[in-house]
């Protein structure tokens, strides 16, 4: 399984209403450090299959969620567990380093 993709008129139900918990990835097409991890979050999706879920929402086309979540600067990943944002991890990170944050948040 890959990364989804999330807007905001999906969000509460891809989301904040989802069984497991979820990492959203806030990017935009012109981040650098946002295609670095991309990769990274497919592969931990398709490894992490059921336990977590990774949504990707795109900042410049998805404004009021960012708003919504105090999101300043990308790439920023918030875990949410139960509708609720429990984690927050700003800025690009080495593969090991992404599982064990999600491994430790999920």
């Amino acid at each position: 399984m890959a990364t989804e993709h999330t807007t905001d008129g999906s969000f509460e139900a891809d989301v904040l209403k989802s069984d497991t918990p979820v990492v959203v990835d806030f990017w935009a097409e012109w981040c650098g450090p946002c295609k670095m991890i991309a990769p990274h979050l497919e592969e931990i999706a398709g490894e992490m299959e059921g336990k977590v879920k990774i949504a990707k929402l795109n900042v410049d086309e998805n404004q009021q969620t960012a708003i919504k979540y105090g999101v300043r600067s990308i790439p920023t990943l918030i875990m949410f567990k139960g509708g609720e944002p429990v984690d927050m991890k700003v800025g690009a990170s080495a593969k090991s380093d992404l599982q064990k944050w999600i491994s430790s948040a999920a």
